[in-house]
This record gives structure tokens, sequence and C-alpha cells, in this order.
């Protein structure tokens, strides 16, 4: 310390705050692993509610709670930030406002009005994160989160195969710490993205990322679920293409051009032979029977385009048009299967179109990123990849979802030029 800076009394003061300064930074960062933990809805679900109606469990809704009181407490510590942050995402907030809103028409008001609060809560936790957070300690906090869940995986899996290994429907696919394979396939494949975007943030570290990278690449094919295959060799390509692209224009030009190449060739696959294209994936044509569901389900959104029938009551009213869906399936059908029509059920038409400029936009500049930056990394990828899995399930506008608070996160920090 120069003589002259220890007579500042601004450097002074700094100086002596710094060991509060660093406490507080601990305790936030470990309130983020905890709630990043319980939004995931790893161990607590499978344990204490039923995965066809989570929300009856009076553990878990007591357990979100608390999670609320810690996010409203983390977000009035930083009032100006946190404000900032919610300004610059007018739209991303009129969307979850909308399905407060959506109580007025909901077929199933009570549901609405608790889950639309849920959403509320849960959105304001990922623009908290974007406000806090840089770009370097979000993602490490993120990458720390999908490692640990992963471990908790294994050894479920392994110590405790009755809950951690499907032994019916998908006999020998690992499920982890989840309900279904499916859930574990994709967690853990936005793992592996986040271990490589942590990997560029911290090098000294590199082999804590690169196992966990493994780690999650691994459990992606123990689950057995395609969708987060594909995702996965999606994310892994768009990171490698990234890194080829930072090589130079040359190299750049060639990924581009692959790139589009390929989109073009899976195009043409799909429109000149789909059934084929599907079988050798391994899936029927009709995706295990979500085509069957999206049909039914779109006729059902024509019914009433431009309201929905209100957020997640379309799956609350037994009686209501969920009821047709279900005798025309010929099984009790949970949720759509689809990110886009399920935000179609919910709150119409409106409410697609500004999911899709809010998707739209932050792809977008995270793509105006892709020569600067690590972060893009993570960014670039979560968002293609997030895309991807939205086509058959219903992973948009969720409450109590940790894939809604990083697109959160992920979307508001994108917004924020000024943050690092």
């Amino acid at each position: 310390m120069s003589l002259a800076a220890s007579h500042d009394p601004a450097f002074l003061a700094a100086w002596r705050q710094a060991p509060a300064l660093r406490f507080t930074g601990v305790i936030e960062g470990g309130l983020t692993l905890l709630c990043l933990f319980l939004f995931s809805q790893g161990l607590i679900g499978p344990l204490f509610a039923d995965p066809a109606d989570p929300d009856s469990s009076v553990v878990l809704r007591l357990i979100w709670l608390p999670v609320y009181a810690i996010t409203l407490g983390l977000a009035v510590t930083r009032p100006g930030a946190v404000m900032r942050t919610l300004t610059g995402n007018w739209l991303l907030l009129a969307l979850v406002l909308l399905t407060a809103v959506s109580v007025i028409w909901s077929i199933a008001p009570d549901t609405t009005l608790r889950r639309a609060f849920a959403l509320i809560m849960t959105t304001l936790f990922g623009f908290w994160m974007a406000a806090r957070w840089s770009w370097r300690a979000l993602i490490l906090l993120t990458a720390a989160t999908f490692i640990g869940l992963g471990v908790l995986s294994t050894l479920m899996a392994i110590g405790m195969p009755s809950l951690g290994v499907d032994h019916e429907v998908h006999a020998g696919a690992w499920k982890g710490v989840w309900w279904e394979k499916n859930t574990l396939g994709a967690m853990m494949a936005w793992g592996a993205v986040a271990c490589f975007a942590a990997l560029h943030m911290d090098s000294r570290r590199r082999w804590i990322w690169m196992c966990g990278a493994l780690l999650c690449c691994a459990l992606v094919l123990l689950s057995t679920s395609k969708t987060a295959l594909l995702a996965l060799l999606l994310g892994t390509g768009g990171a490698i293409g990234i890194a080829l692209c930072r090589r130079g224009f040359g190299f750049a030009s060639l990924v581009l051009f692959l790139g589009l190449s390929g989109a073009a060739a899976g195009a043409l696959i799909l429109l000149i032979a789909p059934v084929e294209f599907l079988e050798l994936l391994g899936r029927d044509a009709t995706l295990t029977g979500r085509t069957d569901i999206w049909v039914i389900l779109s006729r059902q959104v024509g019914e009433v385009p431009w309201t929905g029938y209100g957020y997640m009551a379309f799956w609350a009213d037994e009686t209501g048009p969920v009821y047709w869906v279900r005798q025309g399936t010929d099984w009790p059908v949970p949720t759509a299967h689809n990110g886009w029509i399920e935000t179609a059920l919910a709150v119409g038409i409106p409410g697609v179109i500004m999911m899709a400029l809010i998707y739209g936009r932050a792809f977008l500049r995270a793509l105006s990123r892709l020569f600067t930056g690590p972060e893009t990394y993570w960014t670039l990828t979560f968002l293609a990849m997030l895309g991807l899995v939205s086509i058959s399930e219903s992973n948009l506008l969720q409450q109590n979802s940790m894939g809604w608070v990083l697109l959160v996160a992920t979307a508001a920090k994108l917004a924020d030029r000024r943050t690092k």
C-alpha cells in the first residue's frame, strides 16, 4: 500500500470493509448454490412428491417458501442493480406479469394464482443472479451446481438403484436424483457445456472442470435419453465451433459453411425421409406419441388463441379441455411435451410471440459475441440446447425450474452491455 493511498479516506473505508464484503460474497455464493440445487428439483422431488402431481406434496410447498424469502432478501440487498436489470428486460418482465394477469380468464384461477406467484419469484431469482454476479462467477457457480448434481446422481444410481435407476418403462436407464431419465439427461447436457465454459473462465482449476464435463457426458449416455444426447452433441459441437471461429477468419468461414450445410442437409432429410431418419435415431415417427398430442393440443389452442386457458390451468381441471386430450390419446398426458405449445395453452399466441422475441433477442445477442468474451461458450451453446429441447419438452416459462432461472439470468445479463 502506498503512503498516499494509506491517507485516502475512501481507500481506508474500502480496506476496512473488504473482509465484510468477502464474507457477504461467500454467503451469497452459498445461497446461490443452495437455491440452484432446489430449483433443479433434484433429490427432493423423487423422495417427497408424486411425479404426476408434484404440487400436491406438502413438503415441496414448504420448501419453496424459504427459497422465495431468500430471493426477496437477496434482491432487497441490491435494489439498484436489480431494478436496473428489471427495467432493461421489460419484455421478459411483461411476459411473466401476463401469467399473473391470466388469472382473470383462467379455468382454474386458484392454480394460476399460486403458480404465477411461484413463476414471479423464480424469475426474480434469475434477475438477481444477473444483477449480482459477473459472467465468470455466474458460470462457475452454475457449473459447480451441475457437478454436485452429477455426483449425487451417480451415488443415487449406485447406492440406491431402486430410486436412481429406471426398472419399468426404460429398464436400466439412469434417473439419478430426478423422476425420469430425460430430466437427468437434459440437466447433465447443460452441465457439460457449463463445465466447458468454466474451463475457459477458470483455467487454473481446469482438472475440476474437465472431470465435471466428463462426468456429465457419461451421465447423459447412461440416461439413454436421445434428445439429451442430441443436445449434448449440439452443445459440444457449438463449443468447438466457437473455438475454431476464434482461430481466424478462415476457420470462421469453414465452421459457418459446415453449420449451414448441416442444417440444410438435416432439413432436406426430414422433408424427404422423416420416418427413416427418426428410426435411425432410435425414435418412432411420432416422437413417442408426441406428435399425436401436439395435433390435439393445437386444436385446443385454436379454441382460445388470444388468451390461452390461464397459466398452468389447462392441466389442473380434470373435467375441462384436458379430458378430451386424454381421451384422444388414450393415456393421462401430463404436459404438452413442447415448450411453445405449453406457453400457448397458458397465455395464448401473444405469449408465444413474446417468448419467441425474448429467446430470439437473447440468441442474437449471444451470437454477436461469437468472437469476443469467454461467456459465449455458455450463452450460445445453452440457448441453442434450450431451443432444441423445447421442441420435445415443456421447459419454457416453468415455475420453480432451474432451466427458467438460467434462461432469465442469461438473457438479462446479455441485455446489459455494461456487465462483464
